[in-house]
C-alpha cells in the first residue's frame, strides 16, 4: 500500500466561528505554525500530508469556496515575494504556498448532506488508490519528536495493508461529540485495535453496554481522533446512500460495514487533536502549536504574564 493522496474536507460553513467564517473561510484562518511562521490553517494541514509522502491533495470545499481559496493563496505568495524578497523565510513560505496550490486540486460538495457525502465527492480524485483522510478544521500535535501525527497512521497501514483509523481514549461526559468504537487489541503491537463496533456520538448509557474496550481505564472509550487512512472500497459502500438521495449522509455506518467485511484497524494516536471550529478552539490550539514548536518560551512568558495581570487586577477589585 501507498499513500500518495489524501483528501480534506472543509465544506462546512463554520457556524461556531460566526461572524468571521461568513466573510473568511474557517479553513484560511491564520495560526503561527510550530516552525513559528503565521500560515492558513488549511496549509498546516496539508504540510503534514506532504510530510508523510502524499503527492496529490483534495479539498473538498463549498460551492464558491474554489475560487477563493486559489485567490487567497495567489494573492499571499505575490504579497510574500513582494514584501519580503528579501527575507530566507519569505521566500520558503513562497515555495511552500506554490507548492501547494500546484498539488492541490478542488472539489465541491453542493448541499451539506452530511460528512459521509463530503468525502464521497473525492470519489474520482482517489480512483483506485488508498489514501488519508483529514478534517479542514482540526488540527494535529503529535507527542513524538520527529514523526507526526499522519506518519505514524501511514507506517501502520503500510505495515498491516489495510483501512487504519486514528482514535484517543476520550472518558466519558465528552464521547458524545466523537464517532466511538470497540475492537480488539491486536497483540503484535500496543495500542493497535481490530475494529469490531462503531457507533456515532453514542450516550454514555450506549457506550457502557456496547462500546467497552479492555484494557482502557475505566470511563475512557475509543473515539475519532479526525484522521484516517482507507482503501478505495469505503466509496464502494457509501455509493448506496449516496445514489438512493439519502440525506446526511454519515460515515460512520460504512465504517462498521467496513470493519464487517475487510480488515479495519484502529491506532491509539499519540498525540492530540484540537478542533479549531469550537469557543476557543483556536487559542487552544494555537498554545499547544507553541507550546510544540520554536516559539515555546515566548508563549509560556506570555501566558504567565497575562496570568500575574489578571491575579492583581483580581486582588485591585476585591480590594
Amino acid at each position: 500500500m501507498n499513500i500518495k493522496k489524501a483528501v480534506i474536507t472543509a465544506a462546512a460553513r463554520g457556524e461556531r466561528l460566526y461572524p468571521v467564517s461568513d466573510t473568511v473561510q474557517k479553513s484560511m484562518l491564520p495560526i503561527i505554525d510550530t516552525d513559528g511562521i503565521n500560515k492558513p490553517l488549511i496549509q498546516i494541514i496539508a504540510e503534514e500530508a506532504f510530510s508523510c509522502g502524499v503527492e496529490e491533495i483534495c479539498i473538498i470545499c463549498a460551492p464558491g469556496d474554489e475560487a477563493k481559496y486559489v485567490e487567497s493563496f495567489k494573492s499571499l505568495h505575490s504579497s510574500l515575494v513582494k514584501a519580503y524578497k528579501h527575507n530566507e523565510w519569505a521566500m520558503q513560505q513562497a515555495k511552500n504556498i506554490q507548492n501547494l496550490l500546484e498539488r492541490c486540486c478542488f472539489k465541491v460538495q453542493e448541499q451539506p448532506n452530511g460528512y459521509g457525502d463530503a468525502v464521497y465527492q473525492a470519489k474520482q480524485f482517489v480512483k483506485d488508490d488508498s489514501f488519508l483522510l483529514l478534517l479542514g478544521d482540526y488540527l494535529y500535535v503529535s507527542d513524538i519528536n520527529g514523526k507526526n501525527c499522519a506518519q505514524q497512521l501511514v507506517e501502520i497501514a503500510v505495515k498491516e495493508d489495510c483501512s487504519v483509523s486514528a482514535v484517543n481514549p476520550t472518558i466519558e461526559h465528552q464521547i458524545s461529540r466523537y464517532g466511538t468504537l470497540t475492537g480488539k487489541s491486536v497483540s503484535s503491537y500496543n495500542g493497535v485495535y481490530q475494529i469490531e463496533k462503531i457507533l456515532e456520538k453514542p450516550s454514555v448509557s450506549q457506550a457502557e453496554l456496547e462500546l467497552q474496550t479492555a484494557g482502557l481505564r475505566a470511563g475512557y472509550y475509543l473515539c475519532f481522533f479526525g484522521m484516517h487512512i482507507f482503501k478505495p472500497v469505503i466509496f464502494d459502500f457509501l455509493d448506496k446512500a449516496i445514489k438512493t438521495g439519502e440525506k446526511n449522509v454519515l460515515l460512520t455506518p460504512f465504517q462498521q460495514e467496513l470493519a464487517q467485511k475487510e480488515k479495519y484497524l484502529a491506532l491509539e494516536m499519540q498525540g492530540n487533536r484540537y478542533d479549531t471550529s469550537k469557543k476557543f478552539g483556536l487559542m487552544q490550539a494555537q498554545i499547544a502549536l507553541s507550546m510544540a514548536g520554536c516559539t515555546k518560551d515566548e508563549v509560556l512568558t506570555s501566558i504567565v504574564q497575562l496570568l500575574a495581570e489578571s491575579g492583581k487586577r483580581h486582588i485591585n477589585n476585591k480590594t
